[in-house]
């Protein structure tokens, strides 16, 4: 069987951001919790803080090198598969992608070393100013990188010369109609993330008999989070599907599973979309919701994937990555919940709180990549909607090559992402060796004047 080369790439480029975001999921809100123990020990000088800091800044170091590696094995692909992208839009993207390695990453790695390794080296309001600028880069990392996801959904503020993109209006191109929206929904989904990250490795320490005070308050933390966040996601989903049934109807056809327009479309629960007969087997849903969701209306109108033949997206990757994505928030919403209910007033959260909350320590990453697939398989076949199809930008490589490196590509990543998650839970077990169940180990408070050498 003749395999094809676009479809390879795709995959391809799928594998490495799949890998790729998982990392700065993770170091964008992480650099904030950093902050936020920080400040409560400088407040406090209650040492649990500082410790519960000195883990996750580890496990914040890793995740940025494993981010930064990733990303630059990604960006190559723009020119070995996809030399077509940077030839059409790259006076736009290019610069974009600029202004996050001027702003951003540049920002991050002057004082990263600082916030890793100056807890005790250089004065304290130094340290957490450090550990302030390393987050505040992560996020502008995340902005910069947002601003060109989101053109790419929803281009504007530029005008086409010879086939190429020329910009006219950058206010326009960064702040595109889809821009607030995703950047909030990426913000919080990476919040939701560190928050149950934070929750489930220490409900791990938890049930390894590591009781300290440092352990409880990271549950804490991590459940807060967790609690604030998870609705507030849905609210901010629930307007990008607004804001996208406007921009992108083929898109919003292929989640509903719509096929055919139609007034009064249901909520499917479940469905087995058939692409070949165009219509959906074995479905369940809840009668009218997904008009009344979309459009405020009983019988508001949903368009079909008929009116996009050839221009709408595969159908059952967007529809079963939505319900997953959608399923992971609700558990999210839940535990969270049962976990701040269960700790209150300094109560231990119980065995199968725990355990439930060390299956979920991942979660984020699962929640995160299943909205990564609606957005971006979503988008397809367009790889700039309107603007740039996907089988226009491909290079010229051979299916054989790009299968051989996918084939690569796959067991590092698959090997490294193992790696990753056992060297947490290792770090995590370090870190509960050093103390005692009833008290955190003995952390150095940080200079306050001239800098001393440990």
């Amino acid at each position: 069987m003749e395999l094809d080369p676009i479809l390879l790439a795709r995959i391809q480029f799928a594998a490495n951001i799949t890998f790729h975001i998982l990392f700065p999921t993770i170091t964008i809100a992480l650099g904030w919790v950093l902050l936020y123990f920080k400040l409560r020990f400088v407040a406090t000088r209650d040492p649990k803080w500082m410790a519960a800091y000195m883990l996750w800044v580890k496990v914040f170091a890793l995740s940025f090198a494993l981010g930064v590696v990733s990303g630059i094995t990604m960006s190559f692909q723009f020119g070995t598969n996809w030399p077509g992208f940077m030839e059409t839009v790259g006076n736009i993207a290019g610069p974009l992608l600029a202004y996050e390695v001027l702003t951003a990453f540049f920002l991050e790695a002057v004082f990263i070393g600082i916030m890793l390794f100056g807890a005790n080296r250089v004065p304290q309001w130094l340290h957490t100013l450090a550990t302030f600028l390393v987050a505040f880069g992560t996020t502008m990392s995340a902005f910069w990188i947002m601003a060109l996801n989101s053109w790419m959904q929803t281009p504007a503020g530029f005008e086409m010369r010879d086939g190429v993109a020329h910009a006219t209006d950058w206010l326009a191109i960064v702040f595109n109609p889809s821009m607030p929206y995703r950047l909030g929904h990426m913000l919080l989904a990476s919040g939701l993330t560190v928050a149950f990250l934070l929750a489930g490795i220490s409900a791990w320490r938890w049930l390894r008999g590591d009781r300290g005070p440092d352990v409880r308050v990271a549950l804490r933390t991590g459940l807060l989070i967790g609690a604030l966040l998870a609705p507030t996601q849905a609210v901010v989903g629930d307007l990008h599907g607004l804001n996208t049934f406007e921009h992108q109807p083929a898109k919003i056809a292929a989640i509903e599973g719509v096929w055919q327009t139609e007034r009064g479309a249901p909520l499917l629960l479940f469905a087995l979309p058939d692409e070949e007969a165009r219509e959906n087997r074995l479905a369940i849903g809840i009668p009218n919701l997904a008009s009344l969701i979309l459009t405020h209306e009983w019988d508001g109108e949903i368009r079909g994937l008929d009116e996009f033949k050839g221009e709408h997206p595969p159908v059952a990757p967007v529809f079963w990555s939505f319900r997953v994505m959608v399923g992971v928030g609700l558990l999210m919403i839940a535990a969270a919940f049962w976990g701040l209910w269960a700790t209150r007033r300094g109560r231990d959260p119980g065995r199968w709180l725990a355990r439930g909350l060390v299956a979920m320590s991942f979660s984020g990453w699962v929640a995160t990549v299943a909205g990564w697939y609606v957005a971006e398989i979503g988008r397809q076949p367009w790889l700039v909607h309107g603007v740039l199809r996907t089988a226009d930008a491909a290079g010229d490589v051979p299916a054989a090559l790009i299968g051989g490196s996918l084939a690569m590509y796959l067991a590092l990543y698959v090997g490294l992402t193992i790696a990753y998650v056992l060297t947490v839970f290792r770090l995590a077990a370090k870190a509960g060796a050093t103390a005692s169940p009833a008290q955190p180990p003995s952390i150095e408070a940080p200079a306050t004047g001239a800098p001393s050498h440990a």
